[in-house]
Parts: structure tokens; sequence; C-alpha cells
């Protein structure tokens, strides 16, 4: 019998592109299932750029800075909050919001230069591709996925399902 101290946290994959406005409508349920769950319950972002969105790849490579800078979910939710100005402004709005929260925006300029994080965005979106993922948001959670590109509603009751059932098996 585990006790909850050695309990894993259940883990939901949220494939994701920044430029994406059902992504940002999803930031709620996320905040939500973050504040319900804590450390019980943990959230990947998994990289999903959409060719129809051409500033999405600079976008997810931005995020693995701020990832590598100790920032990536508030540097996620700065961005989907303004989706509009990514599409206006492209890579110069990525740099831009890495300087508003205090991040070293030469280094987001740099990284965005060199690639340093190409492989992790292709690995993501190859990996996506293989399981079934068209569109964004998709979840991925105890072996089922959910698509939140066509509809929010009712995924994060699905979620909540999910992971209570993982997390009450991992108790028996």
């Amino acid at each position: 019998m585990n006790d909850s101290s050695s309990a894993r946290p259940v883990v939901l994959d949220v494939w994701c592109e920044l430029q994406c406005p059902d992504c940002r409508g999803a930031l709620a349920d996320l905040r939500a299932l973050r504040d319900h769950y804590g450390d019980r319950l943990e959230l990947r972002l998994r990289h999903f750029p959409l060719e129809k969105h051409k500033h999405a790849f600079a976008a997810a490579q931005a995020v693995e800075e701020a990832a590598d800078q100790g920032r990536s979910w508030e540097y996620v939710e700065a961005v989907l909050g303004r989706v509009e100005e990514l599409d206006r402004e492209g890579e110069p709005f990525l740099i831009e919001v890495a300087r508003e929260l205090g991040l070293d925006a030469e280094e987001f300029d740099t990284a965005l230069i060199d690639g340093r994080h190409i492989l992790i965005v292709d690995a993501d979106q190859a990996e996506g591709k293989a399981i079934g993922v068209t569109g964004t948001p998709t979840y991925v959670i105890g072996g089922e996925r959910l698509d939140g590109g066509k509809s929010q509603e009712g995924l994060r009751e699905r979620i909540e399902e999910i992971t209570d059932r993982l997390l009450a098996e991992q108790q028996a």
C-alpha cells in the first residue's frame, strides 16, 4: 500500500500552441486543475505548432527557453493571453514578453536565432502526430486522448474524473 508521500503525480500532457485562441480558452481550466490538484497532477506542456500559425514554431521554442529560465507556465499564460499581438508582431513580441517577465530577453533572442530548442519542439510534434493529435488543445491523461480543439465543454470534468480514478488506484 502506498502512502500519499510516495504517490507519483498523475501526468496530464497538454498539446498546445501559443498562437491558438482555443488554447487561450483552455487556460482557465488548466489553472483550475493546477489549483485543485497541486503537486498531485503534473501538467506537461507539449508542443504542437500548427502550420496555419506562422509564429507558433518560434513561440514553442520560446517556451522552452522560458522553461530553461524556470518560468515556463508564467510565460505560456502571458503569451496566450495576448494571441493577437503574437499574430501581429511575431518574434519581437516573444522577446518583449520575456523582458516584461524579468527573464533574460537577450538569451531568448539568441535561442530563437541558434535554434537550440528546435529538437524538443520537433520531437513533441512527431509524438503528437504519432498518437493522433490533429489540433490544439489536446489532452492525454491515463492513456485517454481528449480533443479540446472542437470544444472545451465538459473536458475539465472528464480530466478530473480520470485524475481522481488514477489517484485512487495509487492508494489501493
